[in-house]
């Protein structure tokens, strides 16, 4: 059973309300939706709900993730592999239904969601997305020790290092909220 308050729009105070509005009407409002922000009565979906038990908090990671998934130089399955890293290594049931979704939107393959699921890491010939799979396994488990810092930079930049950090750092983040509030 969820520990999380199931917020309807028209409960929501006016801080609450800016949010609602910036997630549910925002950049991952646009464009084709590989998963719904919200359910039949417009309660936010995932972590965003969780966004409105603190509004300037939840206001501040709602940006951090528009910036990860919209602003990012990481190429869009590159991104997406990397998430479904975190997911699988957080075992995070909302994260992996909704970015297999949009996963298969960037080309990731069926078979390559089931090694990702199955907690490995698919065969990849793409030099950029092996190194970033391989730091973002890293990370998951805490540190990148100067081996891996080797096999994957180059052909990574030190800003998709960086981004990749941001990116499991915040997913991480998610996880945590969804798994203690028990969120599906």
């Amino acid at each position: 059973m969820s520990r999380q308050p199931r917020l309807r729009p028209e409960d929501l105070d006016a801080d609450q309300t800016t949010l609602y509005r910036a997630i549910a009407d925002g950049p991952r409002s646009q464009g084709p939706q590989a998963f719904a922000l919200t359910d039949a009565d417009l309660q936010l979906q995932g972590p965003f709900g969780g966004f409105l038990l603190s509004p300037a908090i939840g206001a501040a990671l709602a940006e951090v993730g528009v910036a990860v998934r919209y602003r990012s130089q990481l190429p869009n399955r590159l991104r997406e592999l990397a998430i479904l890293v975190v997911a699988a290594s957080r075992d995070s049931a909302f994260e992996r239904a909704a970015h297999e979704a949009v996963g298969r939107t960037c080309g990731i393959t069926e078979a390559e969601l089931i090694t990702i699921r199955d907690g490995g890491l698919p065969q990849l010939d793409d030099p950029v997305e092996l190194a970033g799979l391989r730091l973002t396994s890293a990370l998951t488990m805490g540190d990148v020790d100067d081996e891996i810092w080797e096999q994957c930079v180059p052909p990574l930049t030190e800003r998709d290092v960086f981004e990749l950090i941001v990116l499991v750092g915040y997913y991480s983040t998610l996880a945590l909220q969804m798994r203690v509030l028990r969120v599906e």
